[in-house]
């Protein structure tokens, strides 16, 4: 298993990051994805040359601006994954840090390539 972590310093409130990445039906800043269905706590998309992926969402910590959730269903043979997305507050900026588990290695250059575009579409969002 391969653990990735990324920060990325973001030039706005922890507010507004928060009210983008806990709002787990939004799909502007997630690429190759048009739009993302939730059932209970599983939400369900599209990715452009993936496939269909299910997600479980585990925790949207509203206090502690902290989001956990873990690929169920995916067109890859993946064993585990276990993804935590955590804002923290720097004055009027904050830092996202994003921490993903995967299993088997194979798949972790993948995920974090992921991992970065997301987090420049993100920037786009909040930095236009």
């Amino acid at each position: 298993m391969q653990s990735i972590r990324l920060e990325q310093e973001l030039a706005c409130p922890a507010s507004a990051v928060w009210e983008i990445v806990s709002d787990v039906c939004r799909s502007d800043w997630v690429p190759m994805v048009d739009a993302i269905a939730l059932d209970g706590d599983v939400r369900s998309f599209e990715m452009a040359g993936v496939g269909s992926i299910q997600e479980r969402i585990l925790e949207v910590d509203h206090d502690a601006l902290r989001l956990r959730y873990s690929a169920i269903s995916t067109p890859a043979n993946i064993e585990h994954h276990l993804a935590t997305i955590c804002i923290v507050p720097d004055g009027d900026s904050c830092v996202l840090q994003w921490t993903t588990e995967i299993a088997p290695d194979q798949y972790a250059d993948t995920v974090r390539g992921g991992m970065q575009l997301s987090i420049a579409e993100l920037r786009k969002v909040l930095e236009p």
